[in-house]
């Protein structure tokens, strides 16, 4: 496979513009151009695919509209099929949530024991409880790492459309000679290029580079505040009140705000296409997300409570199981609950409390008759009461 992939990258190509500004492409490929050689193939199929459903009702081919729409459709497909994992996620989170008391148990019990085998014991009981409970913390990052590969080959993609475009060539895959150059033609609003990063388009400033770079801005930003309205969301509103007492939610609060500092190192770097893409999939988490809380809300939670009060003002509550049930069946199941929990404490066997040596004998005399009276008034047995003399 590598042999061919090689092959196919030998031939030199001819610029077809008269000054190229970026290096010819490469002739062979690294090790890293060739574990990337799937998902950008990936990328461009969808881009490719999506281009011509809109050049099909009538776009044009070389159009801004018709790229980012593209690139729209790109993050429908790529989040879609990331919805199976998004629901192990949830699950995985509240598992994690659930076992938080006994966690901190476990930490509990090996608190300021530095000692190696302290460190193992604690890493068992830590790694049983996961395998206990069918959850693991790596689960809810899942969606995140299965979608960086396609990020970065949609990165790729996007910053080799300059070079592919000036220099003749297509991509790995779908995305043609042809269509590569529409891409490159393709402009946001007509004058901010798809290709064109912020420091691009500051350092080299190209015709109506003002507006390129108000529209790059604006962008960062609002993929910026996406990406903390949505984590911002989660921790305000959807953890238990134990759930915020621990490390993880301390660590939560320190990534809220230490993210968008790293997006804004990084976004000033993205070609605006890739901006577009994380932005719209930052749209589709927020939106995700908020359908999570307001019905799957985490117990206990403010959003719970919410759901709940909202349930109630319509007639209805939810069930042991989790269903909505109208209220009267809900007050009925809760009696019925209380009335067994009832009968099942008066049932139990009541437990005897210890008692101490002179308790025990003072008890006794006092349940117990005298020994030295018969029940008729007389004495122990060979003696006689005054009375007989």
């Amino acid at each position: 496979m590598l042999d061919l992939l090689t092959a196919a990258a030998a031939a030199t190509p001819t610029p077809v513009v008269p000054t190229p500004t970026t290096p010819a492409p490469s002739s062979s490929l690294d090790f890293f151009s060739t574990i990337m050689w799937p998902f950008k193939f990936i990328v461009e199929a969808i881009l490719v695919f999506w281009h011509w459903i809109f050049t099909s009702v009538g776009l044009p081919a070389d159009a801004g509209l018709t790229w980012v729409l593209s690139i729209v459709g790109l993050v429908i497909v790529v989040r879609s099929a990331l919805i199976p994992l998004f629901v192990r996620q949830i699950k995985s989170q509240r598992k994690m949530m659930e076992i938080a008391p006994e966690l901190r148990k476990v930490q509990e019990k090996y608190r300021g024991k530095k000692d190696q085998l302290s460190r193992e014991a604690m890493s068992r009981e830590t790694m049983a409880l996961y395998k206990k409970h069918g959850t693991t913390p790596v689960s809810s990052c899942l969606p995140l790492l299965v979608q960086m590969p396609i990020l970065l080959g949609m990165f790729y993609t996007l910053s080799d459309v300059k070079k592919h475009a000036e220099w003749g060539v297509g991509g790995v895959g779908l995305l043609t000679k042809d269509l590569t150059w529409q891409f490159y033609e393709a402009k946001l609003f007509g004058v901010a290029p798809l290709h064109t990063s912020l420091t691009e388009a500051i350092g080299t400033k190209p015709d109506g580079w003002e507006a390129t770079v108000t529209i790059l801005v604006i962008l960062v930003v609002l993929m910026i505040a996406s990406q903390f309205i949505t984590q911002l969301q989660i921790i305000s509103r959807n953890l238990s009140p134990e759930a915020k007492t621990g490390q993880a939610y301390q660590m939560q609060k320190i990534m809220l705000y230490v993210l968008p500092l790293a997006f804004i190192f990084s976004g000033v770097f993205f070609p605006l296409g890739v901006v577009l893409y994380w932005f719209t999939s930052n749209i589709w988490t927020m939106v995700q997300q908020f359908l999570v809380i307001r019905n799957l809300p985490t117990p206990g939670s403010d959003a719970a409570k919410a759901r709940e009060e909202r349930l109630a003002r319509r007639g209805k509550a939810l069930d042991a199981q989790g269903r909505v049930i109208p209220l009267e069946k809900y007050q009925a199941e809760q009696q019925r609950l209380y009335e067994e929990a009832q009968r099942a404490k008066a049932e139990a066997p009541k437990r005897q409390q210890p008692k101490g040596k002179q308790r025990a004998k003072k008890d006794a005399q006092r349940k117990s008759p005298d020994e030295n009276t018969r029940p008729g008034g007389g004495t122990a047995a060979g003696q006689s009461s005054p009375s007989d003399s």
